[in-house]
């Protein structure tokens, strides 16, 4: 009997189209011998749909056996789906929802890699707009410039800025909180090359297997902003340029926050290895799968073929 997998995509966060193309990579890879599929989309207002039709999502998770998530952003990667999923009583792949939200809030993240003994960009946390001018004095004399503008809760370097001097620092800030952004944490700029690495539990008998690290180099006028990961501009080197010793620190730190983080099936995380060490930047609980991503390159690199993956994490969202 052929397992029903319920595809969600779509949701209601600024990642909208970019999990439109990984639901319809993970519709097209999922192997028809072993699935039966659904295409479960979600609009921009949080209206489910299911063949095309509004629905009520307790109406069509009663349908399916399992569902693989295909969000990115708010809603998706945050934790709350995933309470809706754990509330019906449906096994669905990635983390929990306290996982999610604990990677999603970057300063909870950061604040989990220092307990573990990871180095991190040193920052400051703007929990109100009206903390912003204070915050941003204390950055322009406490950190070299430029820095890291970034929103706590959003993923895909949405709105990340890197800006130097105290009136673009404070206009980054406001213009976050204007945007929506629930608070802010203003980094240091680390110098160094960009980097990720993968891991996947249970893949090729390992229980937390470490996929070959990934080399990111933006354009030069970039960082690996939002517009750089979509726009085919940036090269992505797999494995990655980096020593035996930076190579091997980068894999242990993805494991040391998969596992710091309460992290379920796979994640990947960021880091920049610099000449001061490899520091940890954030970690993506649900990954891009779109053809242009990061991690659908690694497991090619390793002769793992889109569909074993997903199949692999059906089976580890089941319990098989």
């Amino acid at each position: 009997m052929q397992t029903i997998v319920g595809v969600l995509r779509g949701g209601p966060s600024r990642e909208h189209e970019v999990s439109l193309k990984t639901g319809a990579a993970m519709l097209a890879n999922l192997p028809e011998d072993r699935f039966v599929v659904r295409d479960i989309y979600i609009n921009k207002e949080g209206t489910w749909h299911d063949r095309g039709k509004p629905t009520y999502p307790e109406r069509v998770l009663r349908q399916v056996d399992v569902v693989l998530i295909g969000l990115h952003g708010e809603y998706g990667e945050d934790g709350e789906v995933q309470k809706l999923l754990e509330l019906f009583g449906v096994p669905y792949t990635g983390s929990d929802s306290f996982g999610s939200y604990l990677a999603m809030h970057k300063l909870m993240s950061k604040t989990r890699a220092r307990e573990a003994g990871l180095l991190t960009p040193e920052f400051r946390y703007v929990e109100n707009v009206s903390d912003s001018e204070a915050v941003a004095h204390d950055i322009i004399r406490s950190f070299h410039q430029p820095v890291v503008v970034k929103p706590i809760g959003w993923g895909s370097s949405v709105g990340i800025s890197m800006v130097g001097g105290y009136a673009p620092v404070l206009s980054a800030i406001e213009k976050l909180f204007a945007d929506g952004a629930p608070s802010v944490l203003v980094e240091e700029y680390i110098r160094g090359k960009e980097a990720t690495a993968g891991v996947v539990e249970g893949l090729r008998g390992e229980t937390l297997y470490t996929l070959p690290t990934v080399e990111i180099v933006p354009p030069s006028d970039d960082f690996f902003s939002y517009g750089a990961k979509y726009s085919g501009k940036t090269r992505e080197i797999c494995p990655g340029n980096f020593s035996r010793v930076a190579n091997e620190e980068l894999q242990r730190a993805a494991k040391v926050m998969h596992r710091a983080l309460g992290l379920r099936h796979y994640s990947r995380s960021d880091f920049i290895v610099s000449p001061k060490g490899v520091y940890y930047l954030e970690t993506n609980t649900l990954p891009g799968l779109t053809k242009e991503s990061l991690m659908p390159k690694a497991l090619s690199s390793i002769g793992v073929h889109f569909s074993e993956f997903l199949s692999h994490l059906v089976n580890l969202a089941l319990g098989r």
